[in-house]
C-alpha cells in the first residue's frame, strides 16, 4: 500500500512539473511570435504556439490519471 502512495505522490510531482514546463515553453513561443511578427515579417498569428500545449497536456492527463488510479488503489 506505501508503494502505491508513493506512485500517486510521483506521478502528482510529475504532473506538476509538466505544466510549469508547458507554461515555460509556450511562453517563450509566444514571444518569439510576437517578435517574429513585428520585426521578421511572421504571417502566423501568435496564438499558434498554444500548439505546443497539446502533448504536454496529453501527458498531465496521463501523470493525472495514474496518480488518482494509485491514490485509489491506496487507500482500499
Amino acid at each position: 500500500m506505501k508503494a502505491y502512495k508513493a506512485f500517486s505522490i510521483v506521478f502528482s510531482i510529475f504532473g506538476i512539473l509538466l505544466s510549469d514546463i508547458m507554461c515555460a515553453v509556450v511562453a517563450y513561443n509566444w514571444r518569439t511570435m510576437e517578435y517574429g511578427i513585428l520585426y521578421e515579417g511572421y504571417s502566423a498569428p501568435a496564438n499558434i504556439s498554444l500548439v505546443y500545449a497539446i502533448p504536454y497536456l496529453i501527458g498531465i492527463m496521463i501523470c493525472l490519471t495514474c496518480a488518482f488510479v494509485f491514490y485509489k488503489k491506496a487507500t482500499k
